[in-house]
């Protein structure tokens, strides 16, 4: 190959381009991202950047003295794929032709309808999202955050450390239970309740009130909750518009195979767009998590360089982490694979849990709070499992 073109400069864009040259591919490596900013880490976007204990330097991803000897394409976004061409299309006009395609294009936050033009309301997905939450916030007041999954968990507890007055309106009966089911999910959210963060559960989202700035979300069942800011975390979708008509099949993402492999020869697909196969469980699955998005480009990688002549291997099973309310929370597995969940050490009542998912006896999860060293011996037989 002659020329590789990865698509999307976030972790998995950069994993990839890393692991490029890591495996020997010394032609030319152009990137691809729609933001200016050169890669950072996402996570510390709803926690420390947002608290302002961290700044946008300590968010890059890479090190002072690395040279991919990459070509930075930023700041313009792909908006097509000629297959017959190889050419990625961009939206200023410019292609890029290419032997090899990685596409890393990750996710947007989703939005909630008719909020659109209404100052005080926001996603959190980049770090110019990060940057407007931050300054509003730092203003005070009343936030409420329209979802109970983990980033409007860490954006709660962020903001209940700066101390605004805070509200987590949840249309699920509990927050968290599709990661972690229904018992640890509880578990896990009643963190709010203990920092005295009001928990609204089980009641959809009507619209937001306000002329030009947000005053109120208004809910399904009638009630009307102040806020001086809302922050929607309702999910996100797949970056993948931009491949319509190319070939590569569509599916929840980039449907591939669990070595990342495409419908299109030549072509890969990671991180947060990716809809991998998952041998361990025999289906296709998305993983949007931050480890996921720095460790399996390698075997795309790997695939790609190869054309496609290599067996995948068995990607060890999805980690995240979360940090609330001073609490490490971390997780492995898949909670939906589960028949059964039992505590083996701490308590839910203290939050330094240990929690171990079974199916017919056999471990499939594990969910720590506050249990770093068990968690991580769990994380290890697990992996092993499976291998």
């Amino acid at each position: 190959m002659r020329t590789v073109a990865v698509v999307g400069a976030s972790l998995a864009g950069l994993s990839a381009a890393r692991s490029l040259r890591k495996q020997g591919y010394d032609g030319r490596l152009v990137v691809i991202g729609d933001e200016v900013h050169r890669p950072y880490d996402r996570p510390p976007l709803s926690k420390e950047f947002l608290a302002g204990t961290l700044g946008e330097t300590e968010l890059s991803l890479e090190a002072g003295d690395e040279d991919l000897r990459a070509e930075w394409l930023l700041g313009t976004r792909a908006v097509g794929l000629d297959r017959t061409d190889r050419a990625v299309r961009l939206a200023d006009g410019r292609e890029v032709r290419a032997d090899g395609i990685v596409i890393a294009t990750g996710a947007a936050a989703r939005t909630l309808p008719g909020s659109e033009g209404l100052a005080g309301v926001h996603t959190l997905r980049t770090l110019d999202d990060a940057r407007a939450l931050r300054d509003e916030l730092a203003r005070g007041g009343r936030l409420v955050v329209i979802g109970g999954g983990f980033i409007g968990a860490e954006v709660a507890s962020t903001a209940y450390a700066l101390g605004l007055d805070v509200t987590v309106v949840e249309v699920a009966p509990t927050p968290l239970a599709a990661p972690l089911g229904e018992t640890m999910g509880a578990v896990v959210s009643a963190l709010h309740a203990d920092h005295g963060v009001r928990l609204l559960c089980g009641v959809g989202v009507k619209g937001l009130s306000g002329e030009s700035r947000v005053d109120a979300v208004l809910l399904e069942d009638g009630r009307s909750v102040p806020a001086d800011i809302v922050v929607v975390g309702v999910g996100a979708r797949p970056c993948v518009d931009w491949l319509a008509g190319s070939g590569v099949e569509l599916d929840n993402g980039v449907k591939c195979g669990a070595d990342g492999r495409t419908t299109l020869a030549g072509v890969v697909a990671v991180g947060d767009c990716a809809n991998w196969y998952d041998p361990r469980a025999g289906f296709h699955r998305r993983v949007e998590h931050w480890t996921g998005a720095r460790e399996r480009p390698d075997a795309a990688i790997a695939t790609l360089l190869a054309g496609g002549a290599l067996e995948p291997g068995v990607p060890r099973p999805p980690y995240f982490w979360s940090d609330q309310y001073g609490v490490k929370i971390q997780f492995v597995g898949h909670a939906a694979a589960a028949d059964s969940v039992t505590i083996e050490a701490g308590t839910a009542d203290d939050r330094d849990v240990l929690a171990v998912y079974r199916r017919a006896g056999d471990p499939v999860a594990v969910l720590g709070m506050n249990q770093p060293r068990l968690f991580t011996r769990w994380r290890k037989q697990l992996a092993a499992a499976g291998s």
